[in-house]
């Protein structure tokens, strides 16, 4: 190592390192750099519709930004930002030294950004990037799609093997390398809605290996599972693939709902309520998540019997989902509540997602869900789950533990400014969506008929202001790291029950490593 210089070592040892926290940090910073690509294309997305006509991309290309857009945000932004939080936090709840497989978890990153790069380059391929959406329905994607859906299927693979070596890792530390005295049932509400997140993706993600290999021999070697023409079934496609993505959703959002676990009893200055119920009610969203699938199929002809099952099946989900949100509205009850930004974005994340509950029970019924169906209803009901849950708990859950991660802390109105800038913007954008899906506008298309004009303006002009506000969300994060004022140990979040978290002085990076201090 003599020979290489300081940036060249410096280098290697991120590139080699089995520390959970450096791992977990990658993770962080590689995410929010997909979310910052997925966000860009997004903006096209929201430019080219400001208006009624064809006025800055082609069709062509408007369908490669919803593609992108959706494939960017799903699996390089959402699910490796939680993968970077559990990777962080996962070992310091429960008091173990590191994650158990810690070589596993450094191939586990690294698999991630050359997928993105060769996913981005399709875009500069002959034929363009993948054209048909981000649920890849057969047979757009299979007897129609550019050649560029080869490289697609092989990111996906990637993708894949990626979130299975995580979720077997975080499965065999909270297993085997909790702290004597850790319980099950003392476990934080974090590490339970991982463990469970975990198991489900080992179960879903072959599945979706197993249905893009079916799409390659389609594509490749003349085989027909998705081809009427010979004996197959494109309807068998969205069988396969509802059945890996609505746990997927599930897999999404689980791990929010731990996050704001966490946060509302520190500022509400109580003990989480109910949290045995909390953990089964976890467990039950997980089982419930296999059996409702087709319900994201309700226009493909199945019979009466089949969307039955699924409207009932999908509305029962709505109780352990109530049980929650219930659960988190009775911590903050009569709590000393204080509004720090993490907590803003908590109680944010409650009652936004809880709009999107609503219109996921609205789109449950079978006899309505053909009016609403490839609507913008649905883009609004799952941008209120995903946006309003997954990145509003996600940035709560940075502004809480930036503290402890760095010995630094943020700028509080600064942060306050990024959530009233998020929470502005983001209704603005996809509240009108509603209307305009009930209104009969189809999603996916790069032009409308006027009488849809106003809701896209707003849409578009909401669009832009969220995405500025993460702008600010970087800086505020970037100037914590290089100049933020020093935490103090006087400098405490008074938990439940008068428990502190005491936000660790700035140490050497090696003794950084304690579970947080429970006074």
């Amino acid at each position: 190592m003599g020979a290489h210089g300081p940036a060249t070592q410096g280098l290697m040892r991120w590139v080699t390192t089995t520390n959970h926290k450096d791992i977990g940090t990658m993770y962080l910073w590689f995410s929010f750099a997909m979310f910052i690509m997925g966000g860009a294309f997004a903006m096209i997305i929201r430019a080219e519709l400001f208006q009624p006509g064809l006025q800055i991309v082609e069709p062509e290309f408007f369908n490669q930004m919803t593609t992108m857009h959706g494939l960017v945000m799903v699996f390089g932004a959402i699910m490796p930002s939680f993968v970077g939080l559990a990777n962080w936090m996962i070992p310091m709840m429960i008091g173990a030294p590191d994650m158990a497989l810690p070589r596993m978890n450094n191939l586990s990153f690294w698999i991630l950004p050359p997928t993105f790069l060769l996913l981005a380059s399709t875009l500069f391929m002959e034929g363009g990037a993948p054209n048909f959406g981000w649920t890849f329905y057969a047979p757009l994607s299979t007897t129609y799609a550019p050649d560029t859906v080869t490289f697609f299927i092989f990111g996906v693979h990637l993708m894949g093997l990626s979130s299975i070596m995580g979720s077997i890792n975080i499965i065999a530390t909270v297993v085997n390398l909790r702290a004597p005295g850790m319980t099950y049932m003392k476990m934080p509400m974090f590490v339970w809605t991982w463990l469970i997140t975990a198991f489900l993706l080992i179960a879903v993600m072959p599945v979706l290996a197993g249905l893009v290999t079916m799409m390659l021999m389609d594509i490749h070697f003349g085989t027909s599972f998705f081809s009427a023409a010979g004996g197959g079934d494109p309807v068998l496609f969205q069988h396969v693939f509802w059945f890996f993505g609505h746990p997927e959703v599930y897999i999404i959002i689980l791990p929010a709902f731990g996050v704001v676990s966490q946060i509302i009893p520190t500022f509400a200055r109580k003990p989480l309520f109910g949290y045995d119920s909390m953990v089964y009610a976890t467990a039950s969203i997980a089982f419930l998540s296999f059996i409702v699938w087709a319900h994201h199929m309700y226009t493909v002809g199945m019979p009466v019997a089949g969307e039955l099952f699924f409207m009932y099946a999908t509305m029962l989900i709505a109780v352990p989902t109530g049980v929650k949100v219930f659960n988190w509205i009775t911590t903050m009850w009569k709590g000393s509540m204080t509004f720090e930004t993490p907590m803003l974005f908590s109680i944010g994340f409650v009652f936004l997602f809880t709009i999107g509950g609503f219109t996921g029970v609205m789109l449950s019924l079978a006899p309505v869900d053909f009016q609403y169906h490839d609507s913008y209803f649905v883009v609004a009901h799952f941008h209120y789950v995903m946006v309003a849950g997954a990145v509003f708990s996600m940035s709560a859950a940075v502004y809480y533990w930036l503290p402890k991660w760095c010995g630094k802390m943020y700028n509080e109105s600064m942060g306050k400014a990024h959530f009233w800038i998020s929470f502005v913007g983001f209704n603005l954008t996809f509240f009108p969506q509603h209307f305009l899906g009930l209104a009969g506008m189809p999603r996916r298309i790069p032009d409308y008929a006027l009488q849809f004009t106003d809701f896209n303006t707003m849409s578009s002009i909401g669009a832009f202001i969220y995405g500025s506000s993460q702008i600010l969300f970087l800086f505020n994060v970037v100037r914590t790291i290089v100049a933020g004022k020093p935490t103090s140990e006087e400098k405490t979040w008074e938990g439940a029950e008068g428990l502190e978290w005491t936000v660790p002085t700035p140490a050497p990076y090696h003794t950084f490593s304690t579970p947080p201090e429970v006074k």
